[in-house]
């Protein structure tokens, strides 16, 4: 039985396997991070050069993440890759050198799961892969960096209440439990959720889902904590 929790505890995965494929157009990355992968006991189902033939490749079979390259040899966009890998099935992992802030910023735009860079240690790259197959966002310092890096990036002018509300629906409680913490109407705090989508709808940010509403707050640094500085949104 010890021996047993032994292996769980390192294993990055714990007792599920994770699904993984590589998308890099440097042959030696792809070898590199599939050799990584296959020793710590992930699935590793797939590497391409490109996100194309990452999809022919797949057919009928699905992944949980792919770890994708950001600058492939193809003429593919950015956002254009990030979505269609998103349409597997997969959560994307952004995995780049550091300089590129400006493609990193519109992939976490398109919506990838986290960023992290080439110069990382082999260990924390198969780390990050599960963490976002798990459905947790990757708070990192390259996600930060990308987000302050980039001037175009427009933040949602939230009121104190707004950022209240986002922190703890964010978190995870229902809106009910957050409502009922903050003291106030179920019917208000809704009211609150919808105008916090209307602002990052705004900013060109939209956030239909809780995931997405989840990605804002940690993009905007309302979560892990609270901006003291906000003023009040009622």
């Amino acid at each position: 039985m010890a021996q047993q929790a032994a292996t769980q505890a390192d294993n990055p995965i714990g007792s599920s396997t994770v699904r993984v494929a590589v998308v890099d157009d440097h042959e030696s990355v792809r070898l590199g991070l599939k050799a990584a992968f296959l020793d710590e006991g992930y699935d590793f189902v797939l590497a391409a050069p490109t996100v194309q033939e990452l999809i022919d490749g797949l057919g009928a079979k699905r992944v949980d993440v792919v770890v994708l390259d950001l600058s492939l040899g193809d003429g593919s966009t950015v956002t254009d890759n990030v979505k269609r890998v998103q349409a597997t099935g997969a959560a994307v992992l952004v995995h780049s050198i550091a300089d590129r802030v400006a493609s990193v910023r519109e992939a976490l735009a398109a919506g990838a799961a986290g960023v992290i860079p080439k110069s990382s240690a082999t260990k924390t790259v198969l780390a990050a892969a599960a963490t976002v197959a798990r459905g947790e966002v990757l708070n990192n310092l390259e996600w930060a960096t990308a987000i302050d890096a980039d001037r175009d990036f427009a933040k949602a002018q939230l009121g104190r209440r707004e950022r209240e509300i986002l922190h703890l629906y964010a978190s995870g409680l229902p809106l009910k439990l957050a409502a009922q913490q903050l003291g106030i109407g179920f019917s208000t705090a809704r009211e609150y959720l919808d105008r916090i989508r209307a602002k990052y709808v705004e900013v060109g940010r939209p956030a239909p889902t809780k995931v997405d509403l989840l990605r804002r707050a940690v993009e905007d640094g309302i979560l892990p904590g609270l901006d003291p500085d906000g003023g009040d949104g009622r």
